[in-house]
């Protein structure tokens, strides 16, 4: 069986698209269900965020499963094909893994680093769990992201990234220029990223802040905790006319402010507007730098401006842990696919040397005890040593890259019935089994 991964995120569609597959809890349970009862799904489970919707499923068939999947997910947001599935993104087997990983330590949010993921993580787990949707293989997968994404955080400071960075970056931007106390500023978006900018401006004694977003009610609930103003998205024109700040930071896949609309805005103004751009894509049209006075920053330019900051550094210490984890989990992951194969093949060698001894004992039954349990003793030695090599290689080998199955290939080569091979991975054989006794040690 292989992991499949298929989702929509702030990072793969417009927010209009993503809000039509919101789901509420039933919603989430109903999804899990659908995706579970499909032909070539054997588990399945989901998580669900504001930012993303992603179905995790472990599979018999690649191709068939993401189309029945992929058709769920349509059906939900009533939307066309054609209108939906450009903006889907598909993760298989070690890909998969990696994206599970990279999304619990925070490394995939719209802000870097937040904790909440994980416990959505585990509710998606949990879910599954008692639904009986998820079996050994997702209960794996997910208990070690869990670990993952705990030790990101246990580990490093990435809790504080998003915090740092914005407020690095305000720092940097502005101070030279006379800093933000007492400025106009604009914030556009309602999400995390934009709470910590309102929270940071506010704190460092912003005058006029303003919120805009898409959803007014999302701008007016973001816009009360701090004492700014609300507008919707629309406004967004008029709010800039006096603009001294800017920062953007929706999950918007296009581009939200252009050099036209800015120049209309600002009109005759030359004095100095700084624009931060902090989304991914980005959400300001780079054009805007010819017009007079503005002054723009996005992700790649902070990432410069900070590349020593305890922010970046962060960060790149969760990748790492991320890639040693990843490389760990995808080992033994490769290693205990043998399993099966190997436990089958030592099977057959113990039911062959069986059946030699009892042929033995109807050939010869008045064979001394103490001769047979030492002529015994010498088959199976034999029949280790001729198979330790083999089974050795084959677990070394399933980490190596490329399209040759040695797993397959070794049963094709011992004539290995696939319904025993079938019946051990059934019930599930620990991956400590794999381990081969060395040479001259009992078959058991």
């Amino acid at each position: 069986m292989s992991v499949l991964v298929v989702g929509i995120s702030h990072k793969s569609a417009p927010v209009a698209l993503l809000e039509r597959l919101a789901l509420d809890a039933e919603g989430v349970s109903k999804l899990i269900a659908d995706v579970a009862g499909c032909d070539h799904v054997v588990e399945a489970t989901v998580i669900s965020t504001c930012n993303r919707l992603e179905v995790y499923a472990d599979v018999d068939r690649f191709h068939g499963s993401i189309e029945d999947v992929s058709r769920l997910l349509v059906d939900r947001a009533g939307a066309s094909t054609d209108a939906l599935v450009p903006h889907l993104y598909v993760h298989y087997d070690d890909g998969a893994v990696s994206h599970l990983f990279h999304v619990a330590a925070g490394l995939d949010s719209m802000v870097v680093g937040e904790g909440q993921i994980l416990g959505q993580a585990r509710e998606a787990l949990r879910l599954g769990q008692e639904m009986g949707t998820v079996g050994p293989a997702l209960n794996v997968l997910f208990q070690q992201a869990l670990r993952v994404g705990k030790r990101s955080h246990a580990e490093t400071g990435i809790d504080s990234a998003a915090p740092s960075l914005v407020t690095a970056a305000l720092h940097r931007t502005t101070e030279p220029h006379g800093g933000v106390a007492g400025a106009s500023v604009v914030i556009v978006g309602a999400g995390s990223m934009a709470a910590l900018a309102t929270a940071t401006v506010t704190r460092m004694g912003a005058g006029r802040v303003v919120v805009a977003n898409r959803s007014l009610e999302n701008a007016e609930r973001l816009a009360a905790e701090h004492g700014a103003e609300a507008v919707p998205l629309a406004s967004l024109d008029l709010a800039l006319a006096d603009a001294d700040v800017l920062i953007t930071c929706t999950g918007a896949t296009g581009i939200l402010v252009t050099a036209p609309m800015l120049a209309t805005a600002r009109g005759a103004r030359t004095d100095r507007l700084t624009i931060i751009d902090l989304a991914l894509p980005h959400d300001v049209d780079p054009d805007v730098v010819a017009l007079p006075g503005v002054e723009l920053t996005g992700l790649a330019q902070l990432a410069e401006m900070l590349d020593d900051s305890d922010a970046i550094r962060d960060v790149a210490d969760v990748r790492r842990i991320v890639t040693q984890e990843l490389s760990a989990f995808v080992s033994a992951r490769h290693a205990a696919s043998v399993t099966p194969t190997v436990v089958a093949l030592r099977t057959m060698a113990t039911g062959v040397v069986e059946s030699e001894m009892e042929r033995l004992g109807s050939r010869l039954p008045d064979l001394d005890p103490g001769i047979r349990a030492e002529v015994q003793r010498t088959v199976h030695r034999v029949a280790e040593k001729l198979l330790h090599q083999p089974t050795v290689r084959v677990k070394e080998l399933a980490n190596e890259t490329g399209a040759v199955s040695y797993a397959t290939a070794l049963a094709e080569l011992f004539a290995l019935d696939p319904e025993s091979v079938d019946a051990v991975t059934r019930v599930g054989v620990p991956a400590s089994d794999l381990s081969t006794e060395p040479a001259g040690g009992e078959l058991s």
